[in-house]
This record gives C-alpha cells, sequence and structure tokens, in this order.
C-alpha cells in the first residue's frame, strides 16, 4: 500500500525522478514523458466523468483506475526483471484490453455506421470525451515510440489504443447515440 506522509520530496530539484525500480532518470526521459501523458489523460477523465451518468460514470472509473495500473506498469522499466522486484510487480493484462473491447462492441451496437468524419464537440460530455481520446493517443505515441528503444509490455500499447476508439465511441452516446453528432463538411468554408 502507498502510504504519502511528505508530498514534497526534493528529490527531483535537479530535474531527476525515480522510476518504479528505484532508476534515476531526467524528468523529460521518454518513458517519463510517457507515463507523465497517461497522468494527464487520466485528468481528463476525471473532467469528463462530472458530465457523465452513473453507468458510463462506473466504466470512467474503471478506465481512471486501469490508467493508474499503466502509469505502474510504464514507470517499471526492465520487464525481464519483474521475479527479483521485492513486492509484486503490476503490469497491464489482456483481460483490460478485452473489457474495453466488449465495451466498445456494445457502445456501438447502439450506433448507425458513421458516413463521415465528425468534429470534436456536441454536448459538454462529448466534447470531454473527444479530449479524453486526443491526449490518450498522445500517450500511445509516446509508448509505442518508447517501444522502439526500450521493453514495453505490449498490452499496455494495446490498451492504449483501444482506450482511445473507446473515448471515440463514448462520444458518440454522449452525442444522443450519435444523431447530434458534428460531421465534418469538406472545404466547406473555402
Amino acid at each position: 500500500m502507498v502510504v504519502l506522509n511528505k508530498i514534497y520530496t526534493k528529490t527531483g530539484d535537479a530535474g531527476e525522478t525515480a522510476l518504479g525500480n528505484g532508476t534515476r532518470v531526467p524528468k523529460q526521459s521518454l518513458r517519463v514523458e510517457t507515463y507523465g501523458t497517461v497522468d494527464e489523460t487520466n485528468a481528463t477523465v476525471g473532467i469528463a466523468r462530472l458530465h457523465a451518468d452513473s453507468d458510463l460514470g462506473a466504466k470512467l472509473a474503471a478506465i481512471q483506475n486501469d490508467l493508474f495500473d499503466l502509469g505502474a506498469d510504464l514507470c517499471r522499466p526492465d520487464m525481464d526483471k519483474d521475479a527479483e522486484a521485492p513486492y509484486p510487480v503490476l503490469r497491464m493484462t489482456d483481460a483490460q484490453v478485452a473489457r474495453l473491447e466488449a465495451e466498445i462492441d456494445e457502445m456501438n451496437d447502439a450506433l448507425e455506421p458513421l458516413r463521415s468524419f465528425i468534429l470534436p464537440g456536441g454536448s459538454a460530455l462529448a466534447a470531454h470525451l473527444h479530449l479524453c481520446r486526443t491526449v490518450s493517443r498522445r500517450a500511445e505515441r509516446l509508448a509505442t515510440d518508447l517501444a522502439t528503444q526500450e521493453a514495453v509490455n505490449s498490452a499496455a500499447v494495446k490498451y492504449l489504443n483501444r482506450l482511445s476508439d473507446w473515448f471515440f465511441v463514448a462520444a458518440r452516446i454522449a452525442n444522443d447515440d450519435g444523431r447530434s453528432d458534428i460531421l465534418w463538411v469538406p472545404g466547406a468554408n473555402r
């Protein structure tokens, strides 16, 4: 269990931070940037939850918990040394990815197929979910970049990929099951 008695430690004053395995790295390292963007995604989800009904709010709460799991996964490099850790190492699982896929399929069943791209917006909830989508896409780009340089749990990358799709479909649901989506009109303002 985490115990936070003191919030500031002064250990980052020189521009470094500790990863989950104790290794110190620059705060601008790609790994820190990646899990920092996952944290930013989580903050946008918290705002979206303010506008959600209880059912969607519960799903968003589960996603927020998953995003903490994801941050814990990404902040601990050296997956091959998980067994040596003095505590169980938290890693994302394919079951978390499968849950998102099932929820996407369930939500998407209520929607008419898209025949145009849509603009982010509509209801306040949909607008916030589109923001969640774009921030999670940035986290995914960072995670895939990190994976070209260091070992990254493949379930973590898959989760981020599905998550942005989840937010897209949920935004359509929030727009009266897609009936209030704002359609892109190519070249409308030429």
